[in-house]
Parts: structure tokens; sequence; C-alpha cells
């Protein structure tokens, strides 16, 4: 599979996809979710993302599932095959609500954070620790010092956030830099083909997507690496059954949709594999974390590492839908 660097030269080496381990252990039964985790490794996927709160708003659902189920996974592989990937600040505190209650980004909250996720996941370091969502209570100071001693401890390998304005991302960079701490060199945003209308927002609680800005201030910045969450909609490309948020209800969505499906249909590949290969090689080249809840469903994705779009073909999907 096609590799990519984690947050510059210097970063690891990981596989182009990444593979979002949202719903295992919840809505993605075990036995699954571990066939899917072993299917994506034997294609030579590396980097797997989850969190400390996946996924507490399922049924029954503590946020501790995900973290398990990949611990459990793990225990029966080699460590250094995988680059695990996890997160901290959005774990409600009040069982049964939600991010109004999220446990934030105070050192203390992040120390306590991080040994649970290590526990869970059943190893002694993270390799890709991620801020979920701002905390605008706490000092930024307070919460890049806690992550720098994750990374000094060697609990903790690289650094990111998601989630994040841009401007408090770059005021967070520069802060580290400042003050000799390992700053954050990967964003997680929402991010797809289809743009939506920012002066709508979306209603998925917490999401940010990524604006043109953020866009070029990666282009611009060689150890800053985007990855994208929520880059295939929930299966809006193909399913009927799933429907666009208003944020999406423009002129512009249709246009693309139209030359996305006639770029498939040209290309002989799914709506979903024209997307990601467009995430892959675009400017900059997005790392697309993709959700899927069977072998199958992993199949079709992994096949869009091959699928090289056309030059012409590139630019078509670039340019529809603008105005």
């Amino acid at each position: 599979m096609l590799r990519r660097r984690l947050g510059g030269p210097s970063g690891p080496l990981v596989s182009a996809l990444c593979l979002g381990a949202m719903p295992f252990g919840t809505t993605v039964d075990e036995k699954t979710s571990f066939a899917i985790l072993d299917r994506f490794v034997e294609a030579g996927g590396s980097l797997v993302d989850t969190a400390d709160n996946y996924a507490f708003w399922a049924p029954g659902g503590t946020g501790d599932e995900s973290e398990n189920t990949v611990g459990r996974w793990l225990a029966s592989r080699r460590r250094d095959e995988v680059v695990i990937s996890t997160k901290v600040g959005a774990r409600p505190t009040v069982p049964g609500s939600g991010l109004e209650t999220a446990e934030g980004l105070s050192a203390p909250v992040i120390r306590k954070a991080a040994e649970d996720s290590l526990r869970r996941l059943g190893t002694d370091h993270i390799d890709l620790y991620w801020t979920h969502i701002e905390d605008r209570t706490v000092p930024l100071e307070e919460t890049l010092g806690a992550l720098d001693e994750l990374v000094g401890g060697g609990k903790v390998a690289v650094l990111g956030c998601s989630n994040h304005a841009g401007w408090r991302i770059e005021r967070a960079r520069a802060l580290a830099r400042t003050n000799g701490w390992t700053a954050y060199t990967c964003v997680q945003q929402r991010y797809s083909y289809l743009q939506p209308r920012f002066d709508v927002g979306l209603p998925e609680s917490g999401h940010v997507h990524a604006t043109s800005e953020l866009l070029d201030h990666v282009r611009s910045e060689p150890d800053l690496t985007l990855l994208a969450y929520s880059s295939l909609l929930s299966g809006a490309y193909t399913r009927p059954d799933k429907t666009l948020s208003a944020a999406y209800d423009h002129p512009g969505t249709g246009q693309r949709l139209t030359v996305l499906r006639e770029v498939a249909a040209e290309l002989g590949a799914t709506a979903n594999q024209v997307v990601l290969s467009w995430l892959l090689g675009g400017d900059p080249p997005v790392i697309p974390i993709v959700g899927v809840s069977s072998v199958e469903q992993l199949d079709e994705v992994l096949a869009a590492v091959e699928l090289e779009l056309p030059r012409e073909t590139r630019a078509r999907l670039d340019l529809a839908g603008r105005g």
C-alpha cells in the first residue's frame, strides 16, 4: 500500500489510508472488527484511529468499547505492525450525556486519560495522540505542557489536534516552538469531496470542517499532515438511504455529484473509490480515515489506493460546483 509520513520527513511511515475504529465493539461486533483489522493489515494498512470516547452514544455504550476492542486485537499481533492513533478531551464525564460534559484538556485529565487509553489498548505507548476537541477554559500552556510530558516520558510519539479552529492550531504550534515543547504535527478535521455551506454549519456535534484556509496552511507547512474523517460521508455517496445534512443543501452539491458519478462510470470505479483517490492525490495530499462495517466494504476502499485520477479528470472534479 502507498505510504505517507506523519508530521513531516522525520515522522513515522504509515499507510496512506487510515482505518477508523469508531464502531468497533458497539455497532460492529468483535469478531467482525477483528476480521476487518486483520484484512487491513494483510493489505498493507498500518494506521488505526480510535478515541477514548468511542462510542459512548451507541446503545449501552460507555466510550471504552473501541479502545478495548482494538486492544484485544493488538494482543494477538506484533505491536510494531500498526500505528495506533487515539484521542483525549471529548469523553463525557456524566454517563448518558454528550459533549456538554466533555472531560476537556486540563493537565490532570490528559495524564489520567493517557494512562486509561494505554491500559485499554494494552500497550506501553501511543503512536499518535490527539486533542479531540478544543477546550478554551484551559490555558494552551497547560494542555501543551502536559502533552509534552507524555512525549518526554515515552508514552506518546506524535501529537495532533482535531476539530480545532485554524488560528488555534497555529497559536498552539507557535507556543510549543517558543517553549521547546513537542508541537502538533497532525490535524484531523471533517473533509470530503462535497463541500458544506459554512453559514449553515454541520449538525454533528463538535465537527469542524477543513476550510480552504486550513488546506493552504497545511500546504505551506512541511511538518503538518492532514487526516480527514467522515471522508465518505457515512455512505451518502453510494447509499440512497443516507441523507446529507442541510449544510450540503446548495447547487454545488448536485453539480459535484453529477461529475463524480460520471468519472466513476468512466473509470469503472465506485464513487467512494473516486472520492478517496481524489483525497489521496490532492494538494495537499490527505490521509482519509475510512470507517467500514464489513470486510467487503473494506476491500472496496482499499482498491482506491490503486486508482489514479488522470490530470484532466482531477481538474473536472476540482472545478465542479464552483459558481
